[in-house]
């Protein structure tokens, strides 16, 4: 379960001055004093709980801190969400983006507050996690995924906002400068494993809007059918581009019993989907096939590649925790996963 915390040193709102700013903005903000807590999950952008009476928003803005080139753009994220939602009611709905840094010291945007169920590390006490129902949520995620990858951008401005040629060319190349300008340690495979990624990367046949971030705890359950799903969150990635990318990103984040320690591990506590009647990464990409009708004969590219990028991306977040830009100890052992991504990545290469 993702929990609502006090926020966390060093990363607090001025509160005041941004109950202000909603208020002038927001016709339905009430009067009263505005709180704010944060969700706990998260490792990239910084999500809060804005609430105000019965009035309840979500506020989405960057970490603190330097951040890497063109990420964490919260422009982008907040118009992605204008265009897709009526499309797509799961993304929640925007109400406003903000880039004037002098409310909170960056630019942000607060959406929609849905409520549900997120499924991380455990089942809530009062739901038992029965192969039955593992089985359905497993079920659920595909199907997802599927409709996804269905919606129509081009009648929308997300045309305006992507470039679907030569997507998975750019990914590559892309996310080894991206690691390059966040090394910190030195990793034996990452020469081979990059030199493996550029010599292999297939011709895009196909570009869909992908989530890119598609993972279970990213993923709003229903309170009274914890099956169905009712929200999909952290649009912070999505772009239009090649359907299988963004299957084996979602499974780069799904882990099987049988994975290495650290692989299962690497962001804490081992995530449910090593519960009996959870679907396996195989029986997960083999649904998708059957229903999405792709062709996933080069699935061992994707995966390969999709475990260099989550190795990436955790280096990014190293790379700040190691220069003192965040002080979240949730951080401090990220270098050794990144080192076990990468390890994984090149024995993927190799199998």
């Amino acid at each position: 379960m993702t929990a609502i915390i006090p926020v966390r040193k060093g990363e607090e709102l001025p509160v005041e001055k941004l109950g202000d700013f909603l208020r002038k903005t927001l016709p339905d903000f009430p009067e009263g004093t505005l709180q704010v807590r944060q969700f706990s999950a998260g490792r990239s952008n910084l999500t809060y709980l804005l609430s105000c009476g019965e009035w309840e928003a979500v506020l989405r803005r960057p970490p603190f801190g330097p951040v890497p080139p063109k990420a964490h753009d919260m422009k982008r994220e907040s118009t992605w969400l204008k265009e897709i939602h009526p499309l797509f009611p799961l993304a929640p709905k925007p109400l406003l983006f903000c880039e004037d840094e002098s409310i909170i010291g960056s630019p942000f945007f607060v959406m929609e507050r849905r409520r549900g169920i997120v499924l991380d590390t455990e089942f809530p006490a009062h739901i038992a996690p029965t192969e039955e129902r593992c089985r359905k949520i497993s079920e659920t995620m595909v199907d997802t995924l599927v409709q996804v990858h269905q919606l129509d951008y081009t009648k929308t401005r997300l045309v305006e906002m992507v470039k679907p040629e030569g997507f998975m060319e750019r990914q590559v190349h892309g996310w080894i400068q991206r690691y390059k300008r966040a090394k910190t340690d030195e990793i034996k495979e990452v020469e081979a494993l990059t030199k493996w990624l550029v010599s292999h990367i297939p011709e895009n046949s196909e570009a869909t809007i992908i989530h890119y971030d598609y993972k279970l705890n990213n993923a709003l359950f229903a309170e009274d059918d914890v099956t169905q799903m009712v929200g999909l969150f952290d649009w912070e990635m999505s772009t239009v581009g090649d359907p299988l990318a963004d299957l084996a990103v979602a499974m780069s984040y799904w882990i099987e019993k049988d994975d290495p320690p650290l692989l299962k591990n690497g962001f804490g506590r081992t995530p449910v989907t090593v519960y009996p009647g959870f679907y396996t990464r195989e029986e997960f990409i083999r649904a998708y096939a059957e229903k999405s009708g792709r062709d996933i004969s080069n699935m061992h590219f994707y995966l390969t590649f999709a475990y260099f990028k989550l190795a990436v991306i955790c280096q990014q977040i190293y790379y700040r925790y190691r220069r003192g830009q965040t002080n979240d100890e949730r951080f401090r052992d990220l270098g050794k996963f990144v080192q076990s991504l990468v390890q994984h990545a090149w024995q993927l290469a190799m199998s």
